[in-house]
């Protein structure tokens, strides 16, 4: 609309009735004069009365004119006019002007009443087709539902306006109403205070936005557009402001429409947590779009599985509920199963993907259950929809949201935005549930392939605890072991592997298996690392070219030894263990870290210390000492003083890496964290004896004779022949193959152990001896008396050991 124009014509609707009126001749000269020029003739045509506008229209004077015949004033009669004996009720002709000039004119007669004169009424035509025009613009103006035209004075009173009290009333405003008549005290203010800017200095305002409220519904807004502009006499003089007020609803209404669903697509799907997911969903929809809005899920979508074909009321339960602090009916409580609702055709079309709108009559009808109504509908509810939330083919859940009080109640348009919303948000559920079975799948492979996570052996109790990646990230193929060792000793195993999901679960397991395979070969922990490091290599050249790089690892393998109280460790990039004193004093353990695992090639060194008995041995991965805020580095002395608070001798080990990991990890933590705690014991001095074999040949009675003493002191006479027999075959072969020094070593436990120490690196091989062999029959007959025997080598020799069971002991 041409702002212009509407203010030409409502000046010239303002303007009827003043005197001032001007007109122009051929040559664009302007004559100014009041109002309509006015002229009465006698019953010949003759001038009786000459008015003062005639006067300023022509620029004659009355007694220049009257008496004379009003044709001699016509400067181009029509020729329907030359022989007329009456004059017509209207027409248009050219007047003379005093100066020479014609004017252009439009007339219209009356006679005067009771006499035979006639009134003569003329302005200039082009303004008599401007006020044409305008009232026609006006009209049309009055019609439009959606603009409301109204003229103030100068006093900003309504002089005329098409504008309706409100849906309520229907009347319409009535000349001499002020704004604080029809709408609210604050907003006619506000108004007022626009307009009579306006008015006193005549910058219009174009397109201004506003939002009012009728006096008789102050609770609902409307939005508005306002144009004003002041109205002027031909003098330049204000006359009053003429406002448009354009309705804004359904602008707004498609804003509002957009900003929600571009909220949704920035808001929703960012978390892969089905839960997080919904009520994220939740918060976008109330109260933007209806003051109360819910999620509910199927039962099986929460566990990441797919959803029934046949979804129904108590299949779900809900998973989310906006605004939180909203006062819920008890019907609607988060966690909990939806009830289920009976048959009816609106909710057939929910079953076929179609939100459904009820009104509250609609749904307590459905229901038909006046108390359920109250169980299941917030307060002042007036409109409910509800949207399936469908995706891949399956009906995840639903959405409900509510509109109550003086809310407008749900509409088409609505509904179609609601189904865009929900499949958008089914998307975004649907991934959510997807990863969350996955990531199950892959935790369970990977707490599958851990160890018990508490272990009992004589060297140390130990309690392993797992915490895997959120936030997305998945698992991370971290672990802990403990593996029993020959000699009653233990190895205590950290491992870290790169990369997330089943293949580094997998990867792990495989690494998992290859240190228990080493370990059983009795190897020290820097050559086991450095054959971990080569398997690591082969798996990396057997994956695909693209994810070589990615097969990897850090790991720190520590052996401890009841006997000795003493702990060697490797580590190949991987953060050191920490020592947990029984006095409760705690420090990282000083070691030399070797490259990680993918970097073969590279030595390992093995590092030694004093372990006191009840001293608490932990190894992690980085995913407890890094995070986002922190590195290792303050990591580490957190996880220290941590240890040192936590580890007391009356608290249980399991419970003190649950309390750890709660204490130390993120709520939703960017990598796996494994900790595993190993508290230690020691083999009293009671428990073994010790002897050094001279290399003679008759030191083999002489080890016999030590035996059975030992044993007898011990009361093991039941196994004195077996271990006779056993000793024998060990010192012989010591003092035949070896070198010296040569020691006899018992250890006694719920398993009796005979060691034999030389200071030879050759490997003792089993054999079958033949018939004609005069010997190789020794390891034979100690596999054959021993529960198991076996052969370590250490940087001075080699150990020969064997095992016995003790009966009676555990």
């Amino acid at each position: 609309m041409d702002i212009d124009n509407v203010k030409n014509v409502c000046s010239a609707g303002a303007s009827q009735g003043s005197k001032d009126v001007s007109g122009s001749g051929p040559s664009g000269r302007l004559y100014a004069f009041d109002g309509p020029a006015a002229a009465v003739l006698d019953h010949r045509g003759a001038v009786v009365r000459w008015t003062g506008t005639a006067e300023e229209l022509t620029g004659f004077r009355a007694e220049e004119v009257c008496g004379r015949p009003v044709k001699e004033l016509v400067a181009d009669l029509p020729d329907d006019l030359r022989g007329a004996t009456e004059m017509p009720a209207s027409g248009r002709v050219r007047l003379w002007h005093q100066c020479g000039d014609t004017i252009d004119v439009t007339f219209r007669t009356t006679k005067v009443g009771g006499s035979a004169e006639v009134l003569v009424l003329a302005a200039p035509t082009h303004h008599i087709a401007d006020h044409e025009q305008g009232a026609a613009l006006l009209r049309a103006l009055s019609a439009q539902n959606r603009i409301t035209i109204a003229v103030h004075d100068t006093e900003l009173t309504t002089v005329q306006t098409n504008a309706m009290l409100g849906a309520a009333d229907g009347r319409p405003v009535q000349p001499g109403t002020r704004l604080s008549d029809v709408l609210c005290a604050e907003d006619a203010e506000r108004l007022e205070a626009v307009l009579r800017q306006v008015l006193e200095t005549g910058a219009p305002v174009v397109r201004g936005n506003q939002h009012v409220s009728w006096r008789h519904d102050p609770a609902r807004q409307h939005a508005l557009s306002l144009s004003a502009f002041r109205l002027e006499d031909a003098r330049g003089r204000p006359t009053g402001v003429a406002a448009l007020y354009v309705d804004n609803a359904d602008q707004m209404r498609a804003r509002r429409h957009l900003d929600l669903a571009r909220e949704v697509a920035e808001r929703v799907g960012k978390s892969l947590d089905v839960v997080r997911t919904a009520q994220d969903l939740a918060d976008v929809l109330a109260p933007a779009f209806g003051e109360f809005a819910a999620v509910d899920l199927a039962h099986s979508v929460f566990d990441g599985d797919e959803p029934s074909k046949q979804l129904n009321g108590g299949d779900m339960g809900n998973a989310a509920l906006a605004p939180a602090t909203a006062v819920w009916p008890a019907g609607i409580k988060r966690g909990e199963s939806v009830p289920p609702l009976p048959d009816h055709p609106l909710r057939r079309s929910f079953l076929h993907g179609e939100p459904v709108v009820f009104s509250l009559d609609d749904f307590i009808a459905m229901v038909s259950d006046p108390q359920l109504v109250e169980y299941l509908v917030p307060r002042d509810t007036h409109s409910v929809m509800v949207a399936p939330l469908h995706a891949r083919g399956h009906t995840l859940g639903a959405i409900t949201a509510w509109r109550c009080g003086r809310s407008d109640p749900f509409t088409e348009d609505e509904a179609d935005l609601m189904k865009q919303i929900a499949s958008r948000g089914a998307l975004a559920i649907d991934n959510a549930r997807r990863y969350t079975r996955e990531h199950r799948a892959a935790v369970a492979l990977q707490q599958r392939l851990l160890p018990p996570a508490t272990t009992d052996t004589p060297a140390a109790e130990t309690a392993g605890v797992y915490l895997p990646a959120g936030g997305g990230a998945g698992s991370s193929g971290d672990w802990y072991d403990a593996i029993a060792l020959p000699s009653l000793r233990v190895a205590l195993v950290a491992g870290d592997v790169v990369g997330h999901g089943m293949p580094a679960s997998a990867t792990m397991g495989r690494l998992r298996a290859a240190i228990q395979t080493l370990a059983d070969l009795e190897l020290e922990p820097d050559e086991l690392l450095t054959r971990l490091a080569d398997l690591i290599q082969r798996l990396a050249a057997e994956a695909p070219s693209g994810d070589r790089d990615i097969v990897g690892g850090t790991c720190l393998y520590a052996v401890y030894d009841p006997v000795t109280r003493r702990c060697a460790m490797a580590s190949a990039g991987h953060p050191p263990p920490v020592l947990v004193r029984p006095d409760g004093t705690a420090e990282a353990v000083e070691i030399s870290p070797g490259p990680p695992l993918a970097l073969s090639g590279m030595p390992y060194e093995t590092t030694v210390i004093d372990v006191e008995p009840g001293s608490v041995l932990a190894l992690y991965t980085d995913g407890l000492v890094e995070r986002g805020d922190r590195d290792i580095g303050q990591g580490l002395p957190r996880l220290t003083e941590a240890l040192a608070a936590h580890c007391r001798p009356d608290r249980a080990l399991d419970e003190t890496g649950r309390a750890l990991l709660a204490d130390l990890a993120d709520q939703a933590p960017r990598d796996d964290a494994a900790l595993l705690l190993a508290r230690t014991r020691a083999v009293p001095a009671a428990d073994t004896a010790h002897w050094e074999i001279p290399a003679d040949p008759a030191a083999v009675s002489k080890a016999r004779e030590w035996i059975a003493r030992q044993l007898t002191m011990w009361g093991l006479d039941n196994l004195l022949f077996t271990t006779e027999l056993i000793v024998s075959e060990l010192v012989t072969n010591a003092i035949r193959y070896g070198r010296p020094p040569i020691d006899l070593r018992l250890i006694r436990h719920h398993v009796l152990v005979c060691e034999v120490t030389d200071s030879s690196s050759t490997q003792p091989r089993l054999r079958r001896a033949r018939t004609t062999d005069e010997g190789g029959r020794g390891l034979f007959l100690v596999s054959q008396l021993g529960g198991r025997w076996g052969c370590r080598h250490g940087q001075n020799g080699k150990t020969i050991w064997s095992e016995q069971a003790i009966h009676g002991s555990p």
